[in-house]
């Protein structure tokens, strides 16, 4: 069997609707064609609790950990929900470190390395338009853009104890006071601008642990066409 070397996205809704149409997860997909297969294992609704416990079942040795070039953590949207409002999914924040550590030290066990962990942050939320969203649903608004801070900021202090790589969207989307509800649809899930900010954002990232993945199988025109096997099958490093 030839294999793929694969990118794991595990987050929550932001990381499940990546494959949507115009979605960061497809322009990256799309990017790394014949050289690398992006795995969506994004869960809508999902905290870094739940996140923990399933994170080896979808994640192992058996999986072929090691030709994993990289995976992301993209969870905190959910988990900084105000605790009045939303307890279900609310995490305490220092149970949210916690988690995201516990993560990071399991993936460590199955010998993905820090430098191929990156975690992301939540992105800033533009609450007006979400509290429309909860009123239609019938509840009061339910997260708030400094909160999202506080668990952005402990994101990036995990990364750095932790020697992973980080990608702080709540940072980056609001800098120089830069218009951030471009980026997001409805107050906190992403516009067609806000995937395009997070895979370029991510793209510089990724590129780099990309960059030596080599393009697999040859290109048609390389092939021999008297001795097809000669092109296809002469090349076992692929192959597991």
């Amino acid at each position: 069997m030839i294999s793929w070397p694969r990118i794991v996205l595990f987050g929550d809704s932001i990381t499940q609707f990546a494959f949507e149409t115009n979605g960061w997860g497809s322009i990256l997909a799309n990017k790394l064609i014949r050289k690398c297969d992006v795995i969506n294992r994004g869960l809508s609704g999902y905290n870094t609790r739940w996140a923990k416990l399933i994170l080896p079942r979808l994640v192992s040795k058996g999986c072929h950990a090691g030709n994993t070039a990289a995976v992301t953590i993209f969870f905190g949207a959910n988990d900084s929900s105000l605790k009045e409002e939303n307890p279900q999914q609310h995490i305490p924040l220092e149970e949210y470190v916690d988690n995201l550590q516990s993560m990071i030290q399991y993936l460590k066990s199955i010998d993905i390395t820090g430098d191929r962990i990156i975690l992301i942050t939540p992105p800033p939320l533009y609450e007006p338009a979400w509290e429309k969203e909860c009123h239609l649903k019938g509840c009061k608004l339910n997260r708030s853009n400094e909160r999202a801070g506080v668990y952005a900021k402990a994101c990036i202090q995990v990364a750095n104890e932790c020697g992973t790589e980080i990608l702080d969207l709540w940072t980056t989307m609001q800098e120089g006071g830069q218009d951030f509800t471009l980026y997001l649809s409805d107050g906190l899930h992403l516009s067609d601008e806000g995937n395009r900010f997070v895979e370029s954002q991510l793209w510089q990232i990724l590129e780099r642990k990309a960059s030596d993945l080599p393009f697999i199988l040859p290109y048609w025109n390389d092939v021999d066409s008297l001795n097809p096997e000669a092109s296809l099958l002469h090349d076992k490093k692929t192959e597991s």
